[in-house]
Parts: structure tokens; C-alpha cells; sequence
């Protein structure tokens, strides 16, 4: 069949079988086939070249282009070749997120602060989810790899040998996220033993000298739950329980294991929980279970999360700015993919925020 330019601009074809092959141009185009890039461009009353950086490289386009050009696009229906304007240009304009999960906050908040800054700069994130299993994590990065994105997100910075050999052979830029060092390359987090111990010393000032810990079994978890007991130790603090709950942690999980130490609670005692739900849980079970919070059990979760600040009474928790985190992280590959080099591993402040759990 002759070229579709040719035939929507042909004169009008006698008969039915004229109306079929303009019915079928017709449907084509709505598909976007064989829309090219130069119709865009004359669409939008801009270069061929105009188009190409508002697709690859929006920041060096003004706004009021972009907006033409978008609007052209959607008007075509035009879908770029995004894989062959990568392969000549050795760039894939695409980023791997490899993150645990995203049905908690946690992860969610950063993954959508790094997807938002990217856009921006004209990338994609190809998205997976790895659970809590490290070796999980291991087995997925070669699909991942085999794409070849043009840089990595990773969750933590604790990695086997096996997969630094594997990132290393990759050659793309890589920040890890929500860990301290060391990093294979760039890392943006902070240590989360030092907000276990800062919680027991929030504590301890407090008066407390009776100690509990509900965490979740992920390794982020435990270094919390662990400088909070060594800490709370150190003071001198007596512990009175400790219970290790399966990663991800929901409310009732929460509540069953607040049922479980309970019979321990017969003096005041305060309780750190390794996520807000977990804390959650625990406040709700605490008032069916007719203990007082905060004057019997105190409590302060992790996360900051929504559920904490509508509860009653509100948890008390360590904030940390996740969409930060995942702009910052975005920042640095973004630096990295223009050829800057690796720099030293980013910090995040965390904070402490008083509420009425304790």
C-alpha cells in the first residue's frame, strides 16, 4: 500500500473500495502509525529538533513550547521510538527503581520524589519491587540489567559480592537510598541505629527505665531496634521484651504482638516500634487490653505516616523527608549520567516528633 502521507492527501477514490482505504489510513492514524516526528514538528509550527529535546530533554524547552508540542502529540497520536532513539545515542532515557515495596510509605514517598525529578529531565523509571529477601534482590538485577537502563536506584547499601560484580560489570551510575555507607557509589539515607538510640535517650529524659521493642525482621528494622536496646542498656535501662515481627509489618500484626507482651507490662514502660502501623497497632491494642497510653505504656513508631497523626491518641514517631530523599537521589544520577563524579554519601537529618503516645 502506497505511503499514508500520499493517500490522506490524495483526491477523493471513486467507489467503496476508495472509502476502505481511507477508513483504514484513517484508523492507522489513530494509532499513531507512521506518524513521524517531522508531522509533530509542523503540527506544533516548530524543528523536528524542538521535539526531539521536548521528549529527551525538556528542561532546555520553554514551557509554552512544550505545551505545543505535547499538544500536538496527543492530537497525532504519536508515539516515539524511544528504544531506537536510544541505541543511537547509547542512552535509553530509562532509570531502574529497584525498592521492597510500595505499599508503605516508606518507600513510596521517595520512589514518587525520584520518578517526579526525573520526569522532569525527560527519563522514565522501569519500576521493581524486590520484597524484603536480599537474594531476591540478587536474582532480579540481570532482567533489570538486560534492559539496560541508563542508571540504578537501590534500596540500602549492604550488597553481596556477587552483585557488586554484577553492578560493577553493568557501568551505569548507581545510588543506593534509605541506608548509611558504604555505598558502591552515591548514597543518600541516614543510620538507623543512631535513630535507635535517640529514641531511648528521648526516653530515657523522659524518666522512663523500662524498655520493649516491636520491629519487623528487615535489616533497616533490626539496626533501629538494636541501637534503641543498646542505648536504653547503656542508661540503664531494663529491658522487658522483645519481639521480631515478619517484614513488611501491619497493624495487626501490631496488635498480636502488644497482646503477646502484655502480661509483661505491669509497670510503666515505653515501647519503640519499628514503623508507624506497627505502633499503631499497638496503641489500639493497648486500649482494648485497658492499658493506658502514654501514662502506662509509652510508645513512638517510625515513619511519620498518616495513619499515626489521625491516631488516638496521635503517635508519637521519627520523621524523615522521603520525597527529599528520592529528589536528592535524582539529583545525583542525573550529575552522574552527565558525567560528574561519584560524590561522598549524602546525609538526611531525621527528627523526633512528640505526640500523645508518649
Amino acid at each position: 500500500m502506497a505511503p499514508r502521507a500520499r493517500l490522506v492527501h490524495s483526491e477523493p477514490m471513486a467507489g467503496e473500495a476508495g472509502k476502505a482505504e481511507t477508513r483504514k489510513a484513517g484508523r492507522g492514524r489513530s494509532r499513531g502509525r507512521n506518524v513521524r516526528i517531522t508531522d509533530v514538528a509542523a503540527a506544533a509550527g516548530v524543528a523536528p529538533m524542538t521535539v526531539s529535546r521536548v521528549l529527551n530533554e525538556p528542561d532546555r524547552v520553554s514551557p509554552e513550547t512544550a505545551r505545543k508540542v505535547r499538544a500536538a502529540i496527543k492530537a497525532l497520536g504519536y508515539v516515539p521510538n524511544l528504544l531506537a532513539g536510544g541505541l543511537s545515542s547509547r542512552r535509553s532515557r530509562m532509570v531502574a527503581a529497584m525498592v521492597p515495596t510500595i505499599a508503605s510509605p516508606i518507600f513510596s514517598a521517595p520512589l514518587q520524589g525520584f520518578t517526579d525529578r526525573l520526569a522532569q529531565a525527560g527519563y522514565h523509571v522501569m519500576l521493581s519491587l524486590t520484597g524484603y529477601r536480599a537474594d531476591a534482590e540478587e536474582a532480579m538485577l540481570p532482567a533489570v540489567l538486560a534492559r539496560r537502563p541508563d542508571a540504578l536506584l537501590l534500596t540500602g547499601a549492604r550488597r553481596g559480592t556477587a552483585m557488586r560484580r554484577m553492578l560493577a560489570a553493568a557501568g551505569v551510575p548507581v545510588v543506593e537510598i534509605w541506608d548509611s555507607g558504604p555505598a558502591f557509589d552515591s548514597l543518600v539515607g541516614f543510620d538507623h541505629e543512631e535513630v535507635g538510640r535517640e529514641v531511648a535517650k528521648f526516653f530515657l529524659a523522659a524518666g522512663h527505665t523500662r524498655f520493649a521493642v516491636l520491629s519487623a525482621s528487615d535489616p533497616r528494622a533490626e539496626a533501629r531496634a538494636g541501637g534503641f536496646l543498646r542505648a536504653a542498656a547503656e542508661g540503664g535501662g531494663e529491658i522487658i521484651e522483645t519481639r521480631r515481627l515478619p517484614a513488611p509489618s501491619n497493624v495487626s500484626e501490631g496488635r498480636q504482638a502488644l497482646r503477646e507482651i502484655a502480661p509483661q507490662l505491669h509497670g510503666r514502660t515505653a515501647l519503640f516500634c519499628s514503623s508507624d502501623l506497627i505502633a499503631l497497632g499497638a496503641v489500639t491494642e493497648a486500649r482494648a487490653l485497658g492499658i493506658k497510653v502514654p501514662d502506662a505504656l509509652a510508645v513512638c513508631g517510625f515513619g511519620d505516616f498518616d495513619a499515626g497523626r489521625a491516631s488516638e491518641p496521635s503517635i508519637t514517631t521519627v520523621s524523615v523527608d522521603g520525597t527529599a530523599i528520592g529528589r536528592q537521589a535524582a539529583e545525583l544520577l542525573l550529575a552522574r549520567m552527565a558525567g560528574a563524579a561519584a560524590g561522598p554519601a549524602v546525609r538526611v537529618p531525621f527528627r523526633i516528633l512528640p505526640r500523645g503516645s508518649t
